[in-house]
């Protein structure tokens, strides 16, 4: 506890344990989810636009948010409100474990691909409410001073419960490709309970709410704000600017890696775990210090760092292709320039957790804290529409080295429109 004795507040502390105990149990869920997208395409022998819709669905919600903004505003009662989200997005992964045990069920157009696609897509639902959610209530029981250490101790917890879940749960998937029918359920009820810690911070609206105008008037609305934002905040709209095209980079690449996990590399989920959970260990122990350098540092700046680190881990991802020299160690099979695709996706992860979930913060007024992030999501949303589908036929029709030189090359600009933004705001000052 040495580590958390920190110029804190009762308040403050209270907050912590619950956002503690919300990290820690998100924790085993991640460390779960971890393998999803493996376990889609080795277990159920979904196809290539499959696996990506399933990535899709996680980013894509997001642009609900503009019917949602203006909507979570006129919600006083958070608590309840959350725990009804919790219940609603959550427990549907019960039904995972009526799905059959047997690889004949899952060949081709397997109905049971969809129907895992529909209730993954109701839980990425839940984000739209959680993650505005979370900004606002730390943002309104943290200090400044205190918002990035609290904020990266909590995660460091998150990050150390689920490498031990996705350690675990990859040896469990190795001897049952369908134990995930068993693991699910018990997650349903751990997600419901985690929304219910969440639940639990104090929040108490600055002024009584009331609704005025329809839906659609509180759409546009929503819209004139998002747009207010980005055009009188140009810091801001530059940070979005460089996260579109980093957006798109990562968007591309991800359901791809998965696929050239198992395709090129014919990783076991053990092998799969282990470089999740490598790179998951960096992060950890780079998360404090970084934590501490997002509250003193431009998150244009900092998202340099971020950038370059994605970029980084994609080449040496990219040339395991042409140097697939490995050794073999307990079943998990160890390549020699993935150790170099470890130390930057470590950096990455420590950096992008940061950015991705507090970074807009930084930008506004700590009463805004929400429609910032609101409006981050919400052009997350945007760029899934297409990016993840797209990652998939520059795969299908280019192959593996082509689509991640179109990643790498998004990323360098991205990383030169965070640090021209931020030196031209310099040199004005």
């Amino acid at each position: 506890m040495k580590l958390l004795r920190l110029d804190i507040c009762c308040d403050e502390r209270r907050t912590f344990r619950f956002h503690l105990a919300y990290a820690i149990i998100e924790g085993v869920i991640m460390g779960v989810l971890a393998l999803n997208e493996f376990v889609f395409i080795k277990s159920l022998h979904g196809s290539n636009y499959q696996l990506g819709m399933l990535f899709q669905f996680s980013m894509l919600v997001f642009i609900l948010l503009i019917f949602v903004n203006e909507f979570l505003k006129r919600v006083r009662h958070r608590r309840k409100f959350l725990r009804w989200v919790g219940l609603i997005t959550r427990l549907p992964l019960v039904l995972l474990v009526f799905f059959p045990t047997h690889e004949e069920a899952m060949d081709g157009a397997s109905i049971y691909h969809y129907i895992f696609l529909a209730i993954f897509l109701v839980y990425y639902l839940a984000a739209l409410v959680i993650n505005p959610t979370i900004n606002l209530l730390l943002k309104n029981n943290y200090r400044h001073q205190n918002f990035g250490k609290l904020y990266s101790y909590a995660t460091s917890a998150n990050k150390v419960v689920m490498l031990v879940v996705t350690f675990l749960y990859g040896i469990l998937l190795d001897q049952n490709n369908f134990a995930f029918v068993y693991v699910f359920p018990v997650i349903a009820i751990l997600g419901v309970i985690s929304v219910f810690m969440l639940s639990k911070i104090n929040y108490i609206p600055p002024a009584p709410i009331s609704v005025k105008g329809t839906i659609m008037q509180s759409v546009k609305h929503s819209i004139k704000n998002m747009h207010r934002i980005l055009r009188s905040n140009i810091p801001y709209l530059h940070f979005e600017i460089s996260f579109m095209l980093y957006g798109f980079a990562f968007m591309i690449t991800y359901a791809v890696t998965t696929i050239f996990f198992y395709d090129q590399l014919n990783l076991n989920y053990s092998s799969v775990a282990f470089y999740k959970n490598s790179y998951n260990i960096l992060a950890i122990i780079l998360l404090p210090v970084f934590g501490r350098l997002l509250g003193k540092m431009d998150p244009r700046k900092f998202g340099v760092i971020t950038f370059g680190a994605m970029a980084m881990y994609l080449f040496f991802l990219m040339i395991t292709e042409y140097v697939p020299s490995f050794t073999d160690f307990l079943g998990i099979k160890i390549y020699y320039t993935m150790v170099f695709y470890i130390l930057f996706h470590g950096l990455f992860a420590a950096t992008m957790v940061l950015l991705w979930n507090i970074g807009s913060a930084y930008f506004g007024k700590d009463s805004e804290a929400d429609i910032y992030q609101s409006t981050h999501l919400f052009l997350t949303g945007i760029r899934a529409i297409f990016a993840p589908l797209l990652g998939i036929y520059f795969y299908e029709e280019f192959g593996f080295s082509t689509t991640f030189i179109i990643a790498i090359i998004f990323s360098l600009g991205a990383i030169g429109i965070m640090a021209w933004s931020y030196h031209a705001e310099k040199q004005k000052k």
